[in-house]
């Protein structure tokens, strides 16, 4: 449930996930991708994604059919590929408004995040996104998915995928295990 409320996010160009995604320093647009499940302690992530519409899709993967937490770049899409996942071009994540805070975060000389500060724009401060669900027996799923900071390093991982921080708030802090 949380994969598929991620997805329907990344598909809407006012978020900064997927389509819509802030653009690197390079011009280039670099996404990042997790996922949790609470119950299993499972999670799966990629980091650094420039060619799979939707990051959190390919993250699931990850977790569910690899022995792996977490992919990045290149390798990150040859395993998406090669289950499944279609290729695009990066410039399907490419909007007028991102690039217009790129030219802005630029000649502050900023590198500039979605989610903290001032916003370059108050009318345009939609950015990362994430689902939580809680089912019927208390476990808990949680998603994230982003394009990361306005004008970033290319190369550049977020925040959204330590998942140390997410197994302490979920299991220990919100349902502890018995």
């Amino acid at each position: 449930m949380v994969t598929e409320a991620v997805r329907l996010l990344e598909e809407c160009p006012l978020f900064n996930a997927g389509i819509g995604a802030v653009f690197t320093r390079d011009e280039t647009h670099e996404l990042d991708a997790c996922l949790m499940d609470g119950n299993t302690l499972k999670a799966g992530a990629v980091a650094g994604v420039s060619h799979l519409r939707n990051p959190v899709l390919a993250a699931r993967l990850v977790m569910e059919q690899s022995p792996h937490v977490m992919m990045i770049g290149e390798g990150a899409e040859n395993f998406a590929f090669a289950h499944g996942m279609e290729r695009v071009s990066p410039e399907i994540f490419s909007t007028p408004l991102r690039y217009e805070q790129l030219m802005a975060a630029r000649e502050e000389g900023a590198t500039v995040l979605d989610h903290s500060g001032a916003p370059l724009d108050e009318k345009q401060k939609m950015g990362t996104v994430g689902a939580v669900a809680l089912d019927l027996d208390g476990n808990l799923a949680a998603a994230t998915s982003t394009g990361g900071m306005t004008n970033k390093l290319p190369g550049r991982v977020g925040d959204s995928l330590f998942f140390i921080q997410w197994r302490t708030a979920m299991v220990e802090d919100c349902c502890p295990l018995p």
